[in-house]
């Protein structure tokens, strides 16, 4: 077993690992909790973490696991994004997130909210932001109001959007009486060419 130990490379706390490190000890703080007393509640929760763990996971030492996360979210009373990003969304505030460039505090908090894409690519923006919206959130969680066009259309743009809606309906991705509602004008005689 020893020689297993020896010839495994730890795992490496990234830049996310680094963010919820930080959020662990600022929550355990404003809580009023000690390590050990913050292991007390995750042993009480099913998550078996020695007060010692949790030091090593404040100090970006120890990788936190999915199931801890979520189990420290509970334990904290706040959501797991609350652990995963800094509490900050001012657009100027630039946040690393493993696997992304750095991003806005916004961005990354729109992005944790299910609002947006982290990242966009130039010129596929709006694709990129519906295909966000269809596979990004469970159905009942999305808002149709972002497939609903805005402004003066014409009839061929009318009829685009009528078309996108029934596409979206007939694969679950969206309530067609919910778009009908949203946009009467692309299902009236002239929004289908």
């Amino acid at each position: 077993m020893a020689e297993q130990q020896r010839g495994r490379r730890a795992i490496e706390v990234g830049p996310t690992g680094k963010t919820v490190a930080a959020n662990i000890a600022r929550l355990r703080d404003r809580r009023g909790l000690t390590t050990r007393q913050l292991s007390g509640i995750l042993e009480r929760a099913g998550r078996h973490v020695p007060a010692s763990g949790i030091t090593r996971m404040e100090k970006g030492e120890r990788v936190v696991t999915a199931d801890e996360l979520v189990a420290l979210a509970v334990a904290f009373g706040v959501s797991p994004s609350a652990l995963l990003l800094p509490p900050t969304n001012k657009p100027s505030d630039l946040i690393e997130i493993t696997g992304a460039p750095p991003v806005s505090g916004d961005d990354a908090w729109a992005w944790a909210n299910g609002q947006r894409p982290l990242t966009y690519t130039d010129g596929r923006e709006p694709t990129e932001q519906l295909e966000h919206q269809l596979y990004g959130r469970p159905q009942w969680l999305r808002d149709p109001g972002y497939l609903v066009g805005r402004g003066e259309r014409s009839p061929e743009d009318l009829r685009q959007a009528r078309q996108k809606y029934e596409l979206l309906a007939s694969i679950g991705g969206a309530n067609l009486g919910r778009l009908k509602e949203l946009d009467p004008e692309a299902f009236e005689d002239g929004g289908d060419g």
